[in-house]
């Protein structure tokens, strides 16, 4: 008999722990339907017959974040055959909140009382018997990160499932509370299934709009339920969705008393780093000097090392140079071979030879997310956020994007204010993702040399334009309001779990292997057709000259669109409209033009190279601040196409998506000019008509960032300008 098993938890749980743990490396990740946030699936290890749901993290069944909708819809309609419920039992009391709603489904549950590895150590005592028996379901002892109990937990959760045995939890709610369900339950046990009555009677008398929308009673039985919740609220002196969550909140704080010993009241080593990581004045500056160390190492010297080699060695002497002779030996048209050798080759290689160094930087990320370290960065980001107008949720979608600025863009779904959720999105790809790791790796090599400070300086260049755009936006019309409030869970440290830190390495890197194998391929082939074939007295064919290809003219005609910023060459040109497809595809372009270049086409840049020693890349920028200047744009501009695709999906209006693509780009150019112009200025260069526009857009951008917010009262009106503007549709 097939089974399905949903694990459903608050976030760091260790819910992902359990689910890598429970299914291996048998995991499915899709999406759920009508949506675009990640559904993991996967077969339970040793039961091919067991299927495991990993929903959503969760802090309650209520309808507010739509991974709460997620998580309940999939729980009451598709009603899995039992539920394993993730609880922390070194943060017991906040968990049992969710505990309290799941049982009140109808489901079997059973228990998982996770981490009790940190429970032990602590000398905490939880009488598991007395808690099972009071809620009505099996609890088992359980740490995801170590496996213990796993086994004893899947088998009672299949027991259960093949039973169908239910549990007998039914928390008891005030008189008044109990009478107001009872009432209400007589009024729709003919519209609701018998299982789910008590829950849909709470959710009833909560007000729950969702519940109210999906069943179809009639006027004169709402009538009656409405007055029902209002008498209760009069005699209680309180809005029903309250009398709820406090009384529930009371009768978890009466378990946790009855059952919970704790060894003392002292605070734990947890609390003690925490002192330390998280203060008011030391907070920021460890954050700063982790990542700052994070990218140093990644970038500037480990990493660089091995990429070098595997640019150099792996892709140039033991891949190109042997596969363009044995291609020539055996006849091979010389198209052919400058399209395989140096399209296809050079252009790819060029690519994944940054590949060493974006694993080991997931390699640090995934480290100190394990360890429970960045969850304490998203609580010191909130009182930063919190002065710009935007709460420590926005930063969680920005962590995600230092991965990929998809899941990031997607990831602002937890955030409820729909201001709040759209600037999110807007700023989010202002974050390094792994597809701009090579650029930053190749600038910082080619151009810089490695120096430490660039690579960085890159991670904080997108904090800072994310920190700027919140206080420049959030005192527009458009943007103005109230922000989220932010509630994390701070899961006490520990040591990374090794299973965890590789799988999470290499599922962001084999993502980056799966694009260059296709979409990258695709574009490195484009690149070196359009440098490889043009006109010649009226003639198209092959080009001996790179000044005559299709790639020079096309780069040349948009040119001067980047001179303001100091990189108005064709080459870098075509680098920036290449790298809106896939940001990774900047290194691409440049490694394809080096490779022709290298035969000896005649291609500019590699001639002027044997000048003063430069590289080829650094021989493209008449400076040091002029390549900045173009690493600055590439980062901050207009996101790739599958990431502009996912703010069009989130924004889910076409004008709205059009205002954020184009605020990036604009904020990129602007930012981009004022750092080389004055920079060439301070430096030594002359006053020009660009850095009269520097300054008066740095002016701008002053007042912008320090001018006094519009009053709150205008609010309403912008709403109304916006809708009639922008076409919004909520």
């Amino acid at each position: 008999m097939p089974v399905t098993i949903a694990l459903a938890g608050n976030p760091n749980s260790g819910k992902t722990t359990m689910f890598n743990a429970l299914t291996g490396s048998s995991q499915r990740v899709g999406n759920w339907p009508g949506v675009t946030v990640d559904k993991k699936e996967g077969r339970l290890k040793k039961y091919k017959d067991v299927t495991i749901i990993d929903l959503p993290g969760i802090y309650s069944l209520s309808p507010y974040t739509l991974e709460e909708v997620i998580s309940r819809d999939y729980l009451v309609n598709e009603k899995p055959d039992v539920i394993i419920n993730i609880v922390d039992g070194s943060n017991i009391e906040r968990n049992l909140y969710l505990t309290t709603q799941i049982l009140d489904v109808g489901i079997p549950v059973v228990i998982a009382l996770n981490m009790i590895d940190i429970v032990n150590k602590s000398g905490d005592i939880i009488d598991i018997k007395k808690l099972s028996e009071t809620l009505g379901c099996p609890v088992i002892e359980t740490s995801a990160q170590k496996g213990t109990g796993l086994e004893v937990l899947t088998k009672k959760a299949i027991e259960l499932a093949k039973a169908g045995k239910k549990g007998t939890f039914k928390r008891q709610f005030s008189k008044p509370v109990e009478l107001a369900l009872s009432n209400i339950a007589e009024l729709i046990k003919n519209n609701v299934p018998d299982e789910n009555l008590r829950w849909y009677s709470i959710k009833f008398f909560e007000r729950d709009e969702k519940v109210l929308e999906r069943i179809t009673l009639s006027d004169v039985i709402k009538g009656k339920i409405e007055q029902i919740i209002l008498a209760c609220e009069e005699e209680l002196d309180d809005n029903s969705a309250s009398i709820i969550a406090s009384e529930s909140y009371e009768y978890i704080s009466d378990v946790v008393r009855s059952y919970v010993k704790k060894s003392h009241s002292g605070t734990t080593l947890s609390d003690k780093i925490d002192s330390v990581v998280t203060s008011r004045w030391l907070g920021l500056p460890i954050f700063a000097a982790i990542m700052f160390l994070v990218y140093y190492v990644s970038v500037s010297t480990v990493g660089s090392y091995v990429t070098d080699f595997t640019n150099d060695m792996f892709v140039g002497e033991w891949i190109q140079a042997p596969l363009a002779n044995w291609l020539t030996s055996i006849g091979t048209a010389e198209w052919m071979i400058g399209l395989i050798v140096d399209g296809i080759v050079g252009g790819l290689g060029a690519i994944i030879g940054f590949l060493p160094q974006m694993l080991i930087l997931f390699f640090f990320l995934a480290i100190l997310e394990d360890s429970g370290y960045m969850a304490r960065i998203a609580f010191l980001m909130d009182r930063i956020f919190r002065k710009i107008g935007l709460s420590g949720k926005s930063f969680i979608p920005l962590l995600i994007g230092t991965g990929c600025g998809v899941p990031g863009i997607m990831a602002t779904r937890t955030i409820e204010q729909q201001n709040d959720r759209r600037m999110t999105i807007m700023t989010t790809t202002f974050m390094p993702c792994g597809a701009k790791l090579p650029l930053i790796a190749l600038i910082s090599s080619a151009v810089f040399g490695g120096t430490w400070w660039v690579a960085p300086s890159a991670y904080f260049l997108g904090i800072g334009a994310v920190v700027i755009s919140g206080i420049i936006l959030k005192k527009t019309k458009l943007f103005m309001g109230e922000s989220s409030p932010f509630v994390i869970e701070l899961p006490a440290y520990h040591i990374p779990m090794a299973g965890n830190v590789i799988r999470s390495m290499f599922e962001r890197g084999s993502s980056f292997v799966k694009k260059a194998f296709t979409v990258y391929t695709l574009a490195s082939i484009l690149v070196w057709f359009g440098a490889s074939f043009g006109f010649v007295n009226g003639t198209f064919g092959l080009v001996d000259n790179l000044n005559n290809s299709v790639l020079h003219n096309i780069g040349n005609s948009l040119a001067l669109i980047f001179a303001p910023l100091g990189f108005g060459r064709w080459e870098t040109t075509v680098a920036s409209i290449m790298g809106l497809a896939a940001k990774e595809q900047v290194v691409g372009v440049f490694g394809v033009l080096t490779s022709i270049g290298n035969e000896d086409l005649t291609l500019e840049m590699v001639d002027s190279a044997n000048v003063g020693g430069l590289s080829p890349i650094a021989a493209l920028f008449s400076s040091e601040i002029a390549a900045y200047s173009f690493l600055i744009f590439n980062l901050l501009c207009a996101p790739c196409f599958a990431a502009m695709n996912t703010i069009r999906t989130e924004m889910n209006n076409w004008k709205w998506t059009v205002f954020a693509i184009g605020y990036e780009c604009i904020f990129a150019y602007v930012i981009a000019l004022i750092f080389y112009q004055l920079g060439t200025f301070f430096s030594g260069g002359s006053f020009t008509a660009g850095t009269a526009v520097a300054f008066i857009l740095l002016a701008v951008l002053l007042f912008m960032l320090f001018r006094p917010a519009p009053k709150q009262h205008d609010i309403e009106k912008s709403d109304s300008n916006l809708s009639a503007t922008a076409g919004v549709s909520e």
